[in-house]
């Protein structure tokens, strides 16, 4: 019980503030737009660049713990996909989308703060590494899945020039990117500069906590609640099940374990919603998957929590 209430609720005490100044109208809808805008574009690239850029690459990106944690992912797009398929008999596309947020964990959001209210600011080398390829992993899946599948299989390089355009146009990849070619190239930022940036990157997870509380609302619980139903099983049961067998075969220590089956365990992010939207397949399910999955996700990460050494 004091996992959840020194770990998980805080991170929720912020969730709900947005979501309540946001639903009473104290804080205009315009206002959330241009705080998503800010972490989303800015404060979270900035963290992301400047905690990857410091990362130990040749201790922290390893095999067994990006293939415990990416097994689990892929595994949940193609139980989510299929389900929605064959099980519930959407579309195609529909059903890509709905597998897109089997596939899309809050790693940021959700991940980042619960791992280290549990564990502290040090065991987070392991979520950065896993971090640094979950977009470009995501998108890459995804965007592929529905241009061949729109495409019947016949899209060829037009596929890959789509994929490549998303993922490079997204300012978290381009933060990770450039996190990347400073540390292996050994590159030192100019102290100032930094010092900006590590003021930015502070104010990124509690305002980008607070600006989903405020998207929240917009979301309602609608569409096919046994669909949600089975995305909230499969991204908050099945994707860290998987995460946690691999994880303990291959004998992946502690700190890399609980940043991964934590990661694992979180709810759709926001960009499961993007997503959707993008390709105009399954909204209502993803939306109302987001809104769902992250309030479901106060119980889920409190009993992952407990089961991790």
């Amino acid at each position: 019980m004091s996992a959840l209430l020194d770990v998980v609720l805080p991170v929720f005490v912020v969730i709900g503030a947005g979501y309540l100044v946001v639903w009473l109208g104290w804080f205009a809808d315009s206002a959330v737009e241009g705080l998503i805008r800010f972490t989303q574009n800015f404060a979270i690239p900035c963290l992301l660049f400047t905690a990857i850029s410091r990362l130990d690459l040749g201790d922290h990106f390893n095999a067994p713990l990006l293939l415990s944690f990416y097994t689990g992912a892929l595994a949940g797009f193609a139980l989510g996909s299929l389900g929605a398929r064959f099980v519930f008999g959407r579309p195609w596309e529909d059903a890509i989308a709905i597998g897109f947020c089997c596939l899309f964990s809050n790693s940021v959001l959700l991940g980042l703060p619960i791992t280290e209210r549990a564990y502290g600011a040090d065991a987070l080398e392991a979520n950065f590494a896993i971090i640094a390829l979950h977009s470009p992993f995501c998108y890459g899946v995804g965007i592929t899945a529905m241009e061949v599948t729109r495409a019947r299989g016949t899209a060829g390089l037009a596929v890959v020039r789509k994929v490549l355009k998303a993922m490079f146009s997204n300012a978290l990849i381009i933060g990770i990117g450039l996190g990347v070619v400073v540390n292996l190239s050994g590159l030192t930022v100019p102290a100032p500069l930094q010092s900006g940036l590590d003021l930015i990157s502070r104010a990124a997870l509690p305002a980008a906590l607070f600006g989903l509380g405020g998207v929240l609302v917009r979301y309602r619980p609608e569409g096919d609640l046994r669909v949600i139903a089975l995305v909230c099983v499969v991204a908050l049961g099945v994707h860290p099940a998987i995460t946690f067998t691999l994880g303990s075969a291959f004998g992946l220590p502690e700190n890399a374990i609980r940043s991964a089956v934590v990661t694992a365990a979180m709810a759709p992010g926001i960009n499961a919603y993007i997503f959707a939207n993008m390709y105009g397949a399954a909204r209502r399910v993803a939306a109302s998957a987001v809104l769902i999955g992250t309030g479901a996700s106060i119980v889920t990460a409190w009993l992952w929590l407990g089961v991790l050494p």
